[in-house]
């Protein structure tokens, strides 16, 4: 089965949940996302010092997640990789991170966070057309994707095109 299927699928299991409108199930169909992110990006080589390095998410400010992020990818691997959850009180611990989730509150901060190899995911309002990687929005009571490729390349991450045909593209404002 092609990993297109398999994500759809997964994700797919993941979203009916978000018709009940309850903030947990919310966050654990973004956090299902965020692990399935690692499986669609590829990193610059010099990201991970070793092949047996973790892929580490971090969590910037509140984490809205509860456990749902730690239960997501517990056990789990991609690409040969563990996986990490850190918590990160702000943009000077970002080393060592490969997913940077951003939580709403801190979107002012994101041009300190534009680093190569780190892929800045959010959920405030415009997040990807501010220079964001990836933006989660929700559109009918679904988590939705926005990717801004130009953001991406910036920080010299590729994304697969079967993860950018179920994101709705947006490009920098003001570009």
């Amino acid at each position: 089965m092609n990993l297109r299927i398999r994500f759809g699928i997964a994700l797919g299991a993941l979203l009916p949940a978000m018709a009940c409108g309850q903030t947990t199930d919310e966050y654990q169909v973004k956090a299902a996302f965020l692990f399935n992110f690692a499986k669609f990006v590829e990193w610059p080589p010099q990201t991970f010092k070793s092949p047996t390095d973790s892929i580490s998410i971090c969590v910037l400010g509140v984490n809205p997640f509860g456990r749902s992020l730690e239960e997501a990818v517990s056990g789990k691997s991609g690409g040969g990789r563990a996986f990490v959850v850190r918590q990160i009180a702000d943009a000077r611990q970002i080393s060592g991170c490969q997913i940077l989730f951003i939580a709403s509150r801190q979107k002012k901060r994101l041009a300190e966070m534009a680093v190569v190899g780190v892929l800045t995911v959010g959920e405030s309002d415009g997040f990807a057309a501010s220079g964001g990687v990836i933006g989660f929005k929700l559109e009918g009571g679904r988590v939705r994707i926005e990717v801004n490729v130009d953001a991406a390349d910036l920080r010299r991450l590729r994304i697969s095109s079967k993860l950018l045909s179920l994101a709705q593209i947006v490009k920098t404002q003001g570009t």
